[in-house]
């Protein structure tokens, strides 16, 4: 099939790459850039342990195509922290215990540092009361990372996490 070359900033670095034009986002990054922290679970949109941010916004990186991130600022999981400075969520996650075998956390983790900022910015979710203010309590929490599923049942530490890097 067809190859072209697309430029992604990975995490602050601009990289030229030739690519299939079917390759996904993900194996794009994983098997061209060896960044191997997000991860393939599904591979079919469902359980979120891919999620990476495009510019800025939460994607599930197996459904988005490399092409279609052409130009486009990608932040995966190594891109979270400030160098050796855990970020708030990556910290919190590490504090409160929102992991345990740790295969979803890179994604948990990407899509949290997303809803804090979707919140901060004032967008609702399916469960904000229409007329007034959302909370970030946990049923707003819960819905707002219901994307992202954890196998292994670590949804209690996951939200205490989110609502302490909120805090932060």
């Amino acid at each position: 099939m067809g190859r072209v070359e697309v430029t992604l900033t990975v995490n602050g670095v601009r990289h030229a790459i030739d690519v299939d034009t079917r390759m996904s986002l993900l194996d794009t990054v994983r098997e061209r850039l060896a960044l191997t922290g997000s991860k393939k679970g599904c591979d079919q949109g469902q359980c979120g342990a891919c999620t990476m941010l495009v510019d800025g916004r939460r994607v599930v990186s197996c459904l988005q195509l490399a092409i279609a991130a052409d130009g486009r600022e990608v932040t995966t999981i190594e891109g979270i922290a400030d160098r050796d400075r855990l970020h708030p969520v990556q910290q919190a996650f590490v504090d409160l215990d929102g992991y345990q075998c740790g295969y979803c956390t890179p994604g948990q983790i990407c899509s949290a540092v997303a809803v804090l900022q979707e919140y901060s910015d004032g967008w609702p979710s399916a469960v904000t009361a229409a007329d007034e203010p959302a909370a970030l309590d946990e049923v707003e929490i819960r819905e707002r990372m219901s994307g992202n599923l954890c196998r292994c049942g670590a949804y209690a530490g996951i939200v205490a996490a989110v609502g302490r890097a909120a805090e932060a």
